[in-house]
């Protein structure tokens, strides 16, 4: 077997079949170390796609716990391209254990969850797309994870729920949800409020966290994580209103939706 690198421009340019002669453990090396990299044609456009599929296809299943290490290991990473797309990592990694039963221990996804709960309300640049690094997307990509750790953790449901309430309201802010992060976060709360088992009083009590962070607000310029809330707000009620193309409607959604219609009443107050 050649030692040389592996020819990423000639995979990518042939719609990235595996390279089968290529150990898994040498693939997985070169991806992780590829997907820090500020090129967005490197991490994104070549590593990223490589990685999402054939993790999907099973082809790196007996490198996913060392992917996933990897992965969350770098949610404290100096580089912010390198922060936000280590939960795309876990997302693809999660989902594949959900898919291929064994292949990614409980143990390690509730390493990854304690990493991943750390960084997700506190990453301060939250900019969906830069110029010159591409797409970052920490708040879509770490809604993406959120979603995944509910299929893998069902006991951490509720947790990601008020996770995902405390990255929407976090007030540490200037950007404004631009790249339709909002819509990513609303979909992964309707993704965990989906699986079965929660009660209604669970459903809902993450607009707790809400709630508490609008509380005194009043006349005068809305904050960008103000708008931020009620964006995504108003995405959740229609995601809750129509469902989603493959899960449905959430059990509790009538529920969720009044609480979140209450919500949007600070703002509209002109709502029925």
């Amino acid at each position: 077997m050649s030692t040389d690198l592996v020819d990423w421009s000639s995979i990518a340019a042939t719609d990235f079949p595996f390279p089968a002669a290529v150990p898994a453990a040498r693939l997985g090396d070169e991806l992780s170390a590829m997907l820090v990299s500020p090129d967005p044609e490197v991490r994104d456009e070549r590593a990223y796609t490589a990685a999402a599929r054939w993790i999907r296809e099973g082809h790196l299943d007996e490198v996913l716990e060392d992917l996933g290490d990897i992965a969350a290991d770098r949610f404290t990473h100096r580089e912010i391209q390198a922060r936000t797309f280590a939960p795309l990592v876990l997302r693809c990694v999660l989902t594949r254990g959900q898919a291929a039963p064994g292949t990614v221990p409980e143990t390690a996804a509730e390493r990854w969850y304690a990493g991943f709960a750390s960084w997700y309300p506190s990453e301060r640049d939250t900019r969906g797309w830069d110029d010159s690094l591409g797409w970052l997307h920490a708040v879509a990509h770490g809604a993406d994870a959120a979603a995944a750790f509910g299929q893998a953790l069902p006991a951490r449901r509720t947790e990601l729920l008020e996770l995902c309430a405390r990255r929407m309201t976090a007030e540490h802010t200037d950007y404004r949800y631009a790249q339709l992060e909002d819509a990513r976060l609303a979909q992964s709360v309707s993704r965990i409020l989906l699986a079965p088992g929660l009660t209604a009083e669970q459903a809902t009590g993450w607009l707790g966290v809400v709630t508490d962070a609008l509380d005194g607000g009043g006349p005068g310029p809305v904050p960008p994580w103000a708008f931020n809330t009620f964006a995504t707000l108003q995405s959740l009620h229609l995601h809750l209103t129509r469902g989603l193309a493959d899960g449905g409607v959430p059990p509790h959604a009538p529920v969720v939706a009044a609480r979140v219609a209450t919500v949007l009443r600070l703002p509209y107050h002109w709502l029925a």
